[in-house]
């Protein structure tokens, strides 16, 4: 039996984490097709830990409920026990969230991140062998962007066309910055929205970008921004990065009027986002570690993710590196059409684990898990999402594709 060292919570040292043998993990279910991901899941990522150490460590599921099964069950979207349970066990990992219709929360995700402070959302794009995609050179796509989790439009601070606030807002406009209220062509039918960027929260996003660069030998770190329009928040957010890079991390410029280089070799470079969406189809290899803001973030990782297979095969974290907090996610929908059929596939949840175990420290069990997955997908045992795009494939099902998965591990 365990004994309550074993089974202590995780716990924010000076020096890192402090993960106990046994510690116990929140994880949310989710919506839709968040069932059949679990069901399949649970099994993978319990084997790979045993198969990196037998019984000496073990994870402790503990379901906490936020999504439509909460509001079914509790008659609200997302519990206070919930959050308190993330808040006290740090690190949790979720399935996809359905977003509520009507008032409320905007966004279940988005309240879950501005609640814990997850202000990196980090997402490790890459290809896996075996796949088809619709690009000529998947391959050369491997990039991992931290994409600022708590700014930006999505505080969600926005006045609806016709409303009372929003004729506040636009009154206040109006008579303290008049020149600025005249570039409004429509006031009347016009909804506003405020884009707040903080040098703090720049700060400490292209600080974890950077110091992931410098423990993982990344060879680039670039400030993807629209900074040529938005001069004063996403051109302050590039401004802010290179700042910090000289100051935190002795960056010096190295030739180019964009381009600064660390003592260590890296290289920090900006790029306007328009620019970087290009970037990633015709010169893939020149971008590493990319760091940027919410919106931006949104896109960026969503198009890559696009080249090497899809969604489906994306994971994602959200993390707040001071304090230790962390939810692992699946990055995709619900996709309710898919929901109790045993045909979604999980590997975007199971990948979402892989970077939990890592960062845990548990690295055995990641690389045994990441394995697995490679192997599967090298050997066409897919599900129906990556099938369809495989000539003479035959989809399996989630829990078959799972049943794959183990058997490489054990392997």
């Amino acid at each position: 039996m365990a004994n309550k060292s074993m089974t202590a919570p995780i716990t924010m040292q000076p020096e890192g984490l402090s993960v106990p043998p046994y510690p116990t993990i929140p994880h949310i279910i989710g919506d839709g097709s968040g069932p059949d991901i679990w069901r399949a899941s649970q099994p993978v990522i319990d084997a790979a830990v045993h198969a990196a150490y037998g019984d000496e460590r073990r994870i402790n599921w503990m379901e906490v409920l936020a999504g439509q099964k909460a509001h079914d069950t509790l008659g609200t979207w997302l519990p206070e026990e919930t959050m308190q349970a993330f808040r006290d066990y740090l690190v949790g990992i979720k399935g996809p969230l359905t977003t509520p219709v009507g008032g409320g929360i905007r966004s279940l995700n988005v309240a879950l991140r501005q609640e814990l402070d997850l202000y990196c959302c980090v997402r490790p794009v890459r290809y896996f062998a075996g796949l088809e995609t619709p690009v000529k050179h998947p391959d050369l796509v491997n990039m991992v962007i931290f994409r600022e989790n708590t700014e930006d439009i999505y505080t969600g601070i926005e006045f609806a066309a016709g409303s009372p606030e929003a004729q506040t807002f636009h009154d206040w406009l109006r008579t303290t910055f008049p020149e600025r209220a005249k570039k409004i062509r429509f006031p009347q039918a016009c909804g506003f929205g405020i884009k707040p960027v903080s040098r703090e929260g720049t700060e400490r996003l292209v600080r974890a970008a950077i110091q992931y660069a410098i423990d993982h030998r990344c060879p680039s770190v670039t400030l993807v921004h629209k900074g040529n329009i938005m001069k004063y928040t996403e051109g302050a957010f590039r401004d802010w990065g290179y700042a910090l890079a000289e100051r935190e991390f002795s960056a010096i410029p190295c030739g180019k009027a964009t381009s600064w280089k660390l003592p260590c070799g890296i290289i920090i470079k900006d790029c306007i986002c328009d620019a970087f969406l290009q970037e990633i189809l015709l010169h893939p290899t020149e971008h590493s570690v990319i760091a940027t803001l919410n919106l931006n973030g949104d896109y960026c990782s969503d198009a890559l993710a696009a080249q090497v297979g899809g969604i489906g095969i994306s994971p994602g974290a959200n993390i707040n590196y001071r304090t230790g907090h962390a939810i692992f996610e699946a990055t995709h929908g619900t996709a309710p059409a898919l929901a109790n059929q045993n045909k979604v596939n999980p590997s975007s949840f199971l990948l979402s684990a892989q970077m939990m175990l890592s960062y845990l420290g548990w690295q055995e069990a990641a690389n045994i898990l990441l394995h697995g997955v490679q192997a599967a997908l090298a050997e066409h045992q897919v599900t129906v999402d990556l099938a369809s795009h495989i000539p003479g494939v035959t989809a399996l099902s989630s829990t078959d594709y799972a049943e794959a998965l183990i058997a490489h591990i054990r392997s």
